[in-house]
């Protein structure tokens, strides 16, 4: 269910789009992040410019097409949402226009913006692999083609091929290893399944901690949250299980990030791209990080959060993540032809 912060309607929302292109005071906000720090995020954004947020919140597939919907009298500024995956497809239905900023060109890395302009990355977190520590050794998975070894079978538990990460790291391998590999790393992989796909991320690492299967792969702020959480028995699943950069010796480990871009539309285009400009930070680098365990992409900026310091450097997948989303069309195409629920 949509969630409207503020306690606007969208009647509401749509005088709010009128006033601020006079005044330019407002920007409003689609997100599809639902975490508690971020109301501090957009709250000191305020307090630093007078630009008010006005926020509605919903999935992210449900977003897009809101917008969609909506087309040249939608309200919407800013859309933010998680995986370059979604913010392609987004970029496919012609829901963004281009941002010229030396500031946000500047800040954030040219692999993590696509190159238009159209969107940029404000968090990056890695796909690992996690493995139950009692009957693994981290050096029998050193990379996610080593996933595909027949010993593995019966042992590997995954989320479903239609999930934008799966996807996502599909797109990756692509990219490394061609489509032909590719198609037969997950031919592989899906033969070493435990049991059919299921669940999300945090479902997969508590299987492997229970030894319904003995690794999988997550991104790393589910685990990050499992070590951190008030709940002895969250922290009891986190410390039956270790985690592999993986791919250290060769492109480095899938990254995937949270992003957002001006919307084609905008009716207070100037507060929205402050808003992105603000999301560079320093400070909203560090409400990324320490809020929801995911690192910055600006370089330079230390995060507080003590998880991310425990996890410490690592080699980085470097190619554009835009490519992430133009190679997900043949990503769901091979998960289809090897029959990947």
């Amino acid at each position: 269910m949509t969630v409207i912060k503020n306690t606007f309607l969208v009647c509401g929302l749509l005088v709010s789009a009128t006033v601020a292109a006079q005044d330019n005071k407002v920007v409003n906000l689609y997100s599809s992040r639902h975490y508690q720090t971020d109301e501090a995020l957009y709250g000191n954004f305020t307090r630093q410019t007078g630009i008010r947020v006005n926020r509605i919140e919903a999935g992210e597939d449900a977003l897009i097409e809101r917008v969609r919907n909506e087309g040249e009298r939608s309200p919407a500024d800013v859309l933010v949402t998680v995986d370059a995956g979604r913010l392609w497809r987004a970029e496919q239905l012609g829901l963004f226009q281009p941002v010229k900023s030396a500031l946000l060109d500047a800040r954030i890395p040219a692999s993590l913006r696509e190159p238009d302009g159209l969107w940029y990355s404000f968090s990056l977190r890695a796909r690992l692999i996690a493995y139950n520590k009692s009957r693994v050794k981290p050096s029998e998975i050193p990379d996610y083609e080593s996933l595909a070894e027949p010993k593995w079978k019966g042992r590997i538990c995954m989320r479903s091929s239609t999930n934008m990460y799966n996807l996502s790291l599909m797109g990756a391998l692509v990219e490394h290893l061609g489509e032909q590999k590719a198609e037969q790393w997950a031919r592989s992989v899906k033969a070493n399944l435990a049991r059919d796909p299921r669940g999300g991320d945090t479902d997969q690492l508590k299987s492997v901690a229970a030894g319904e299967c003995d690794v999988t792969l997550s991104n790393q702020y589910y685990y990050a949250r499992l070590m951190r959480s008030d709940k002895a028995d969250e922290r009891e699943i986190a410390a039956k299980l270790g985690v592999v950069f993986p791919n250290q010796a060769s492109w480095g480990a899938h990254i995937n990030i949270s992003g957002a871009g001006v919307m084609k539309h905008a009716p207070n285009r100037q507060a929205a791209v402050k808003f992105l400009e603000y999301l560079a930070s320093d400070e909203a680098q560090r409400y990324f990080a320490d809020g929801n365990n995911e690192w910055p992409v600006v370089a330079g900026v230390k995060p507080d959060n003590p998880v991310l310091k425990l996890f410490g450097s690592f080699k980085q997948d470097a190619i554009n993540v835009a490519i992430l989303g133009r190679n997900q069309p043949v990503a769901q195409k091979i998960y289809d032809r090897v029959a990947w629920k």
